[in-house]
């Protein structure tokens, strides 16, 4: 202690050695008395974290009774470093008196990096932070050292208490999980957002009003590490728009997308993939009435390349944002595990394609992922997406009908199987509208076996070819743009889920 209002915190490298589970640790605590309503009291606490640091530093806040608001601000420094070097980035969120457990009710908010102070009172909160009593007891303000540059991780952090009588406590509401709809139709959806309740610059409404504008029937709400957002959401639903609730989890070793899981629901994050909790969790995602779809698994981003495997997925986002290189290799990986899927008898995982949108200039709905479903609501699309019957667009003016059909008249469409005798020809045939000047590809176990096109400037076009089971185990469609790279594909428009063809052994 140099006085009464500021902590300095040492951190010796050999204090970092954790084991068996996620890395962490906890510091000394940092203390408050009790005041009079009305009154402030401020602490600073100053330290330094090594390169090497566990992925959570927890300082202990001692907050006596009668606090009102707990308001937390934090700098950290930038220090110049080598090129190809990480530099300095330290996330920070907050538990309250019921403690850090993994996957306990102690959490209270996590604004990443996105936001340099917060504050929670009862009936308040900053976003990504939730509202709620302020009780007595052992508070935890979490730091997370993303980076952490060769000279070190400098910084200081402010606790300011205000005391006084708590407001009152706001009840939640949250939208309905069922919106008007067609009855069985192709709905349009976008399952990965970001609000300003996380590191996007968007509110609510402005993100609702973009989803209709796109064409959108369904949204689903994923901030980071955070379920702040879900009450948020109630008075941007209607007739025209489900939104669905969910979160992205963001871990150090990948993210997923926990999509349509039940209100209020906080699925945590602080593990990696050698830690053996990934399953926990996913199990807890699907209890709450969620899927678990991993995120943009081949991204280039620190901690973003998912290394969970695929064992516990319920659908994977192959195509996430502006189709780029990272896409194009997790949609190869993709095919290959439904090659593998084949080859074992086992069961498929369906991809599926969002916007990640954060902010201007992040169009929500490129790429949409368009599923059939019975009716617009929560389950319906969830099962839509769990069985495969989707694809996925650039944009509401791309639409597919993709079909098989045996020589009997049997017949099959996106995510099913067409049940025939290996040696039966089968007339595989793509609808197109809305995509000029864009080339057609069937691809199946054996790769690509059909290309047509280019459409014309209209934009529509059919395309038939004729195969066996024997031949091909499945199809899918792509439609790619046009490419001034010589034999290289062009950037996706649009890609189907498969149709498998045969009989199940």
């Amino acid at each position: 202690m140099c006085d009464d209002n500021e902590l300095h915190h040492s951190i010796g490298r050999r204090t970092l050695l954790v084991t068996g589970t996620a890395a962490a640790l906890t510091l000394g605590s940092v203390t408050f008395a009790a005041a009079a309503d009305g009154d402030q009291e401020t602490r600073t606490i100053r330290g330094t974290l090594p390169t090497g640091s566990p992925d959570f530093v927890y300082v202990p806040v001692e907050v006596p009774s009668g606090v009102r608001e707990i308001k937390v601000s934090y700098t950290y420094d930038r220090p110049s470093v080598p090129a190809g070097t990480a530099g300095n980035a330290l996330d920070i969120g907050i538990f309250d008196e019921r403690g850090t457990e993994l996957g306990g009710k102690g959490f209270r908010g996590w604004s990443g990096g996105a936001r340099t102070e917060f504050f929670l009172r009862a009936d308040d909160a900053t976003p990504g932070y939730l509202p709620g009593r302020v009780r007595a007891g052992t508070w935890h303000i979490a730091l997370g050292p993303y980076t952490v540059a060769p000279q070190g991780l400098s910084y200081e952090i402010t606790v300011t208490l205000t005391y006084g009588e708590q407001g009152a406590v706001v009840e939640p509401t949250y939208p309905p999980e069922r919106a008007k709809g067609r009855g069985r139709a192709w709905y349009r959806g976008d399952c990965h957002l970001h609000s300003w309740y996380s590191d996007g610059r968007r509110t609510p409404a402005e993100i609702a009003a973009l989803a209709r504008a796109a064409g959108l029937d369904f949204i689903n709400t994923s901030e980071h590490n955070t379920h702040a957002a879900h009450p948020h959401w109630a008075t941007e639903a209607g007739d025209d728009l489900l939104i669905m609730l969910g979160e992205e989890v963001t871990t150090r070793n990948g993210h997923v997308v926990a999509l349509g899981t039940d209100p209020g629901t906080f699925v945590d994050w602080r593990y990696r993939a050698r830690d053996n909790r990934f399953g926990r969790f996913a199990r807890r995602i699907r209890k709450a009435g969620g899927l678990v779809v991993p995120a943009h698994p081949h991204a280039t981003c620190i901690g973003c390349n998912w290394k969970f495997g695929f064992g516990e997925a319920d659908a994977v986002e192959v195509w996430n944002g502006p189709y780029t290189p990272d896409d194009e290799v997790a949609l190869a990986d993709w095919d290959g595990m439904l090659v593998a899927s084949v080859r074992e008898g086992r069961d498929w995982i369906p991809a599926m394609g969002n916007s990640d949108a954060h902010r201007d200039p992040d169009v929500v709905g490129l790429p949409q992922t368009v599923v059939l479903a019975d009716d617009l609501s929560r389950e319906a699309i969830q099962e839509g997406i769990r069985a495969g019957r989707s694809y996925v667009a650039e944009s509401k003016n791309v639409s597919l009908g993709f079909t098989a059909t045996g020589g009997k008249g049997e017949h099959a469409g996106i995510g099913g199987r067409l049940a025939a005798a290996q040696d039966t020809p089968v007339t595989v045939r793509l609808e197109v509208s809305g995509a000029p000047r864009c080339t057609v590809r069937f691809v199946t176990d054996q790769g690509v076996l059909f290309t047509g096109g280019p459409l014309p400037v209209a934009g529509s076009g059919v395309f038939e070819w004729r195969t066996t089971p024997a031949y091909a185990a499945y199809v899918r469609a792509e439609l790619r743009h046009e490419t001034a790279a010589g034999p290289l594909p062009g950037a996706l428009a649009a890609f189907t889920n498969p149709i498998f063809l045969g009989r199940v052994h």
